[in-house]
């Protein structure tokens, strides 16, 4: 006999998925997958969803609220399951969440831009849960994934979970930047968190025509888009456009601790730095919504920037720009009741200069989204390019 909160999961758990094919998440050939795999057989019994419309999280028990933790765990909710690096304790949310449960709607279009075929094997980057894993090894045969974890209770109950389905992933903790060489080479990488910087050991472990599929940003933003990596018949370089907006979990080791502010700016700085204006406007450099298309690009333009946005107070606002290679230091000011905003900047780099000229370098080329970049991955480094792998320029 099923509980009432197994049947009204089971009654949301359709709904959904009825939601996602009709979106076009989810895929004809993902759809048994979907049917099969529950995400919730992969959570643990305490979970924090997020809700995308305030930012929040908050506290779900299976063993105090089944039928509130059923109803989450078949919903398109991203689920916080671990926080600061497995050092919280409590039920309360922690400070910084380190593993979680994506939105499947997420996940499957992420599968679907994967492309996977029968008899291709898979690595994983980013084991988490294991649900994303079994809806793999589901489609493919779990002799044919594998998954890396760099957290050893992650992994631990992710091996556990997967065992317990029936899909005996071989899942390994270790660091995920150096792939999984014993089982190479490899049909298709997948990352499931958010990276900076591409390690070619993925390229290398790869077969010639192979697919890696990562989620890749710019330290200039939090904006990410999934690049969809080919490799060439050589081996030597990896190459792909973006295919869809995501936000992931950074990897651990590529994690952006912020600079010190005084290290860059201390005291009497802005007396001693070079002044202008601009014209350029509040709401021309700031992006709003879950995705900026401009931070995107800017980032792309104006590699090893860190930009930070203060809060608008009083009519007032400061954007602040960091170099990440050297001191280098710039703030445009913007104000509602002036047309033009005072510009600081300090250090080897003009970083408000190259900024402004990027801007206007994404207006001439007709404002592209992430739809129209892409990158080319090589052993010595990353290009970026629009349009065309031909005009490319380094990272």
């Amino acid at each position: 006999m099923t509980s009432s909160a197994e049947q009204a999961g089971r009654a949301t758990r359709e709904e959904l998925g009825r939601l996602l094919l009709n979106a076009g998440a989810v895929s004809a050939e993902w759809t048994p997958a979907y049917e099969a795999v529950p995400r919730s057989r992969f959570l643990p019994s305490l979970i924090w969803p997020h809700d995308m419309a305030t930012g929040r999280y908050s506290t779900v028990s299976e063993e105090q609220d089944p039928e509130a933790w059923q109803r989450y765990a078949d919903s398109d909710d991203p689920i916080v399951t671990q926080w600061d690096d497995g050092a919280h304790e409590g039920p309360e949310p922690g400070k910084s969440f380190s593993s979680s449960s994506s939105m499947p709607s997420l996940v499957f279009s992420m599968l679907a831009d994967l492309d996977v075929k029968p008899g291709q094997r898979v690595l994983e980057i980013g084991t988490g849960t294991g649900w994303n894993a079994a809806l793999l090894a589901y489609r493919l045969g779990a002799e044919n994934i594998v998954t890396v974890e760099v957290d050893s209770a992650v992994a631990s109950d992710a091996r556990k979970s997967l065992d317990h389905f029936g899909l005996p992933v071989q899942v390994v903790h270790g660091d995920g930047l150096l792939g999984y060489g014993a089982r190479a080479p490899y049909d298709r990488v997948i990352a499931t968190c958010g990276l900076r910087k591409i390690p070619f050991a993925w390229v290398e472990q790869s077969k010639p025509g192979g697919v890696l599929l990562v989620p890749w940003g710019t330290y200039y933003g939090p904006s990410e888009a999934a690049a969809r990596l080919v490799v060439a018949r050589h081996g030597q370089s990896a190459s792909g456009p973006f295919t869809r907006p995501v936000a992931f979990m950074r990897l651990r080791s590529q994690r952006f601790v912020w600079p010190r502010h005084d290290e860059y700016v201390p005291p009497g700085a802005l007396d001693a730095a070079d002044t202008s204006t601009t014209t350029l406007t509040e709401a021309q450099l700031c992006g709003t919504g879950s995705f900026d298309a401009v931070g995107f690009a800017l980032g792309l333009r104006v590699p090893d920037v860190a930009h930070n946005p203060d809060r608008k107070r009083d009519g007032r606002r400061a954007v602040w720009f960091y170099g990440l290679s050297d001191r280098s230091w710039a703030v445009v000011v913007f104000r509602d009741d002036r047309e033009e905003a005072k510009v600081y900047q300090s250090g080897p780099r003009r970083l408000w200069g190259e900024v402004e000229s990027a801007y206007h370098w994404w207006l001439s080329h007709g404002e592209p989204d992430h739809s129209r970049f892409g990158l080319t991955v090589t052993a010595e480094e990353t290009h970026a390019w629009l349009d065309d792998p031909v005009n490319s320029w380094s990272l």
